[in-house]
């Protein structure tokens, strides 16, 4: 007799991923408790961290290819090709992040093994937080992913801006986070369901009739915007990535900000923008967007450290993403949208990673901040690293042929296509202030002959990682069409 419970086969195939990582997460931990609350050797330790990692994503990319969505566990967990493609991004950047972590002074140490297990199962929150159909599953992930990152920010050796900034991602973090749960209690008391794609069914007459539904639409949007730093809900971005340990600040800017936007794609098509009979969301929603470009674009310009120059354009990249959201969420051609938004997260965390990863090299202890006046004239002093940043700044500006360039072309063709016309030239004005601040850097290494400071030579798995990163930086700029089809097979199956 088959019992209600069972649960199928399929479902534990579907998150084997995120028991790989689990697993990989506890026994480095496991053999440090077995030895005394002795640490391991850090080489052994990010070896088994890395065995999960990879086994995660050996299965994650012999699943990407399902075209149909499958719903497990009661339908809170949604796998289709967006699933399995946000799962393979996100073991590529806990991967760079475990590695970069080894050799930076701010996190290797006494409290690696600590490290590396909340590095995995912020891992395991992300994922869950890209799968989740189901608005109260999203919650929880989102609070796994944060509560990692906020001791993964605390556990950093420096002893100010670390503590300093994990006390106002957690103070801030919270407050959104309670927003982001009241907004889901009114859809709920409404609809009656926190299911994306039962309260979908509802969305047309809710829209039209109740107010308050609208008023939940918009406060857990809100919540969605603390998290990728849309503006005005930005202030705590610059701080926290600046006070976080460089690898984990790479982690958080392209991890976190993939999977909440998957997230925030599936919410999008909920169609409440196209079902808005006010006229009022689309309007305050595209402002956001044009706000959010601007205010990071033109705060970077102002910036001497290279780590929040990079923080301000971070906040820009949310703005151009959030171009690609409206897109795919007006309804007819959303598919544009879709794809738009899946590829420019992809672009971002490759070349996002790169440039943290360069930033990892020239630190050589915990309290090292990077200015850009220091990397004058490194051209001479290390050319290929030079090199590297040069590709990653580049591609961030959305110079051809760099992946970063068609990123931005196929957000601006998904606006143009839904005839957002204004908001794709918005998009092209910033991309030109933007191009500013990325080659002051670029003429300050090759153009000028001062001294500044060495690449820490101890750090050649970082370098090695970083190299990698400059090589698919351009490789799959030059190769954009496998890449977008790939893109495409995954948005093809979103809903």
């Amino acid at each position: 007799m088959t019992s209600a419970f069972q649960i199928p086969i399929e479902d534990f195939i579907c998150i084997s991923p995120i028991l790989f990582l689990f697993f990989g997460s506890l026994i480095p931990l496991t053999i440090k408790v077995l030895r005394g609350n002795r640490e391991p050797n850090p080489t052994l330790s990010l070896g088994f961290a890395l065995f999960g990692v990879i086994a995660a994503l050996g299965v994650s990319c012999s699943l990407f290819p399902k075209l149909t969505p499958y719903y497990a566990f009661s339908n809170a967990l949604v796998f289709d090709g967006v699933s399995f493609f946000s799962a393979i991004l996100i073991c590529v950047v806990t991967t760079v992040a475990a590695i970069t972590a080894k050799e930076n002074s701010a996190t290797t140490g006494p409290q690696f093994t600590e490290f590396l297990f909340l590095l995995l199962n912020s891992a395991v929150g992300m994922m869950l937080v890209a799968w989740s159909n189901d608005l109260i599953v999203t919650f929880i992930a989102i609070e796994i992913m944060s509560l990692c990152l906020y001791l993964l920010i605390a556990l950093s050796h420096e002893e100010r801006l670390s503590k300093e900034a994990a006390f106002k991602y957690f103070v801030l973090g919270s407050f959104a986070s309670a927003i982001f749960l009241y907004g889901i209690a009114f859809i709920y008391g409404l609809s009656g369901s926190t299911y994306i794609n039962i309260v979908a069914q509802f969305t047309a007459a809710l829209a039209h009739q109740n107010g308050l539904f609208l008023v939940g639409i918009a406060l857990t949007f809100v919540g969605f915007c603390f998290k990728v730093a849309i503006v005005p809900f930005h202030a705590w971005a610059p701080d926290v990535y600046e006070g976080a340990p460089t690898p984990v600040t790479g982690f958080m800017a392209t991890g976190v900000k993939a999977v909440v936007f998957v997230a925030f794609l599936r919410f999008i098509h909920l169609d409440f923008l196209s079902m808005d009979k006010t006229g009022q969301l689309l309007p305050i929603i595209e402002w956001l967007a044009v706000l959010t470009m601007t205010v990071g674009n033109i705060a970077a310009i102002l910036q001497s450290s290279l780590k929040r120059m990079l923080a301000y354009s971070s906040i820009a990249h949310s703005g151009y993403v959030m171009i690609g959201l409206i897109a795919a969420g007006l309804g007819a051609h959303g598919r544009s949208g879709n794809e738009a938004v899946v590829y420019y997260v992809f672009a971002y965390t490759i070349m996002t990673l790169g440039a943290f990863g360069v930033l990892a090299l020239f630190e050589k202890s915990e309290s090292d901040l990077s200015q850009i006046d220091d990397i004058k004239g490194l051209s001479r002093r290390n050319p290929i690293t030079a090199v590297m940043l040069m590709l990653f700044l580049l591609s961030l500006a959305g110079i051809p042929p760099t992946i970063g360039f068609f990123a931005k072309l196929f957000v601006f063709k998904a606006a143009i296509t839904q005839g957002l016309y204004w908001l794709a030239i918005w998009g092209a004005i910033n991309a030109v202030i933007a191009a500013y601040y990325y080659l002051r850097p670029v003429v300050y290494m090759f153009m000028r002959d001062e001294e500044g400071i060495e690449v820490a030579t101890p750090h050649r798995l970082t370098w090695v990682v970083t190299a990698i990163m400059a090589v698919l930086t351009v490789m799959l700029g030059l190769a954009t069409e496998p890449v977008y089809e790939a893109v495409k097979l995954a948005a093809r199956s979103l809903f």
